[in-house]
């Protein structure tokens, strides 16, 4: 199964405007994010003390259940532009010790030999397309679930391919009024989502659907 969990706002955007190295969520973007900083189940993840349980608890640790492997975009993986500092290749967002612990597949038009970093996370660079990432992402999880994990053209493209099988929506009320908005670019995609259930909880409401048309034999 692909999975994709992602913070969005009333107003259906994933990111804010002026996404930039110093500010890679755009201006804004950062408050789709404030439900889960709190939480236990979200700051064990990135080694970090404490924390508290409320109703988003379990949709945090639902999501990092039974997953392989995930696959992301490129300006997931780090900032707009070329991806170096200098010379330097970019190592992405997260530090030496990336939260994903499996194989991640970054889609991109640069070819660049695998990434391993601490923690058994390994950033695979794929040029030939979502389907490919997808079949070598599959692979790696070994029968397990792959994590789509953004951004917002990403899902797209695995939208209107009809490959995503399941999407949760966490929908944070503000509004950003500009920057990068989800359901974009699917004109003609014959996309049908089934409501599964929905969750409130403190700054956030938590809508899961199952993906049901615009689909491929696969």
């Amino acid at each position: 199964m692909l999975r994709c969990h992602i913070a969005i706002s009333a107003d259906g955007f994933v990111a804010g405007p002026d996404q930039s190295e110093e500010n890679p969520l755009g201006e804004g973007g950062m408050q789709l994010h404030e439900w889960v900083f709190p939480l236990a189940a979200w700051r064990e993840l990135h080694d970090l003390p404490g924390g508290e349980a409320n109703e988003s608890t379990r949709i945090v640790e639902e999501s990092l259940e039974n997953v392989g492997a995930g696959v992301m975009g490129r300006n997931m993986f780090g900032p707009p532009g070329n991806g170096d500092r200098g010379g330097e290749e970019w190592r992405g967002w997260w530090g030496e010790d990336p939260p994903y612990h499996n194989d991640v597949f970054v889609l991109t038009h640069r070819a660049r030999e695998p990434l391993a970093m601490e923690g058994g996370t390994t950033f695979h660079f794929v040029t030939d397309g979502i389907e490919r990432a997808l079949e070598r992402a599959r692979q790696s999880a070994d029968g397990k679930d792959v994590r789509l994990w953004g951004g917002a053209e990403v899902v797209q493209q695995y939208l209107a391919a009809g490959l995503l099988d399941e999407l949760e929506l966490h929908v944070v009320p503000v509004l950003l009024e500009d920057g990068a908005r989800l359901f974009e670019h699917l004109e003609g995609a014959n996309i049908a989502l089934e409501q599964v259930r929905s969750v409130q909880a403190p700054g956030v409401t938590h809508i899961k659907y199952r993906v049901r048309a615009g689909r491929v034999d696969r």
